[in-house]
């Protein structure tokens, strides 16, 4: 099992521009996080395009999702002849090791939680209404919940310094109180919290269908095992989006932890022939024209669509968090 310091398969962090889950651009950084970061060597754009062709991307769309992500300085070019390669940019890069341990932590239960929530108290003035957007991303993605109207809680108290960041960086500081403590007898319970922060129904259905297309996944070699690995990470990326990542205190069994274990097992079974296939696609495509991608089998839990792109499971990727932030526009004095 790879360790947190050598897990490429990072989960990016909320960013000014929003990601499409399933589509080129999502895919393309999962393939760069997963198969180019590892080995420290550039990747040419035919192997890129021929990846993503394998995922279900058409050519054009590949192509622009590479061009989007160099303008994004995810990745440096260096022309060789007439072909490009391209090595990670020092932003992705540090994307990358910033989300590694978020996404391993999905299967962490959290035992050693001491009781104590993360309280922010933020209002959104008229003059920065653009915030709201970037704000509640950054809160989810933190783990805290929005269980009553401008209030957001968190058992993740370790997180304040980065929830500190986001609120800096939106310009929030004089619009918010926070404070870290335990939950008295006094108003709701923390079964009530649970259950009002976060719309654990719609992520444990989600996670369900998750599990379903992982349980019994078994692809072959080649282009088939490449092709399953890049979309069950990609799936695995998306998934602290949504999930809080709740101690085991608060929410028991919970399913989420069995999927991510599941997805860490099998990356760890699959990686060898994963990596060593990939190796083989970027050794031949400066030089030639590769192929037509083999292996998009029809066999469940190997290719079903989502959006144009094949993926794991249907139907929705991302779940809106529960909200009862304080309306867009309110002053801070009501």
């Amino acid at each position: 099992m790879p360790t947190q310091s050598d897990a490429p398969s990072a989960l990016l962090k909320p960013e000014g521009t929003s990601l499409t889950p399933g589509s080129a651009r999502s895919l393309l950084m999962t393939i760069l996080g997963e198969l180019v970061w590892p080995t420290g060597q550039p990747a040419w754009t035919s192997a890129l395009v021929y990846v993503l062709g394998g995922l279900g991307a058409q050519e054009q769309a590949a192509r622009q999702a590479i061009a989007r992500a160099a303008a994004s300085d995810w990745m440096v070019p260096e022309r060789r002849g007439r072909e490009v390669c391209w090595s990670l940019g020092s932003r992705m890069i540090n994307i990358i090791r910033s989300g590694a341990p978020r996404v391993y932590s999905l299967s962490d239960p959290f035992s050693s939680w001491d009781g104590r929530w993360l309280a922010i108290l933020v209002t959104i003035p008229q003059s920065h209404r653009s915030a709201r957007r970037p704000l509640y991303s950054g809160l989810t993605w933190a783990g805290l919940g929005n269980p009553v109207p401008g209030l957001w809680l968190g058992p993740h108290v370790e997180r304040a310094a980065e929830v500190g960041r986001l609120i800096d960086g939106l310009g929030l500081r004089q619009h918010t109180i926070s404070f870290v403590g335990t939950v008295d007898d006094i108003g709701m319970s923390q079964a009530d919290i649970v259950a009002q922060g976060w719309d654990l129904g719609a992520l444990h259905e989600h996670y369900q269908q998750v599990w379903d297309a992982v349980a019994d996944l078994s692809p072959q070699g080649g282009d088939e095992i490449l092709f399953a690995h890049v979309r069950m990470i990609s799936e695995w990326q998306e998934l602290p989006r949504t999930d809080p990542q709740l101690p085991e205190a608060l929410l028991r069994d919970w399913i989420g932890r069995r999927v991510a274990s599941r997805i860490e097992a099998l990356r760890a079974q699959w990686t060898p022939a994963v990596r060593q296939r990939f190796a083989e696609i970027n050794a031949g495509a400066g030089t030639q024209v590769l192929p037509e991608p083999t292996g998009l089998s029809d066999r469940p839990g190997v290719s079903l669509s989502l959006g144009g792109v094949p993926s794991l499971v249907h139907g929705p990727r991302r779940q809106r968090p529960v909200t009862h932030a304080v309306p867009l526009g309110m002053s801070p004095d009501g």
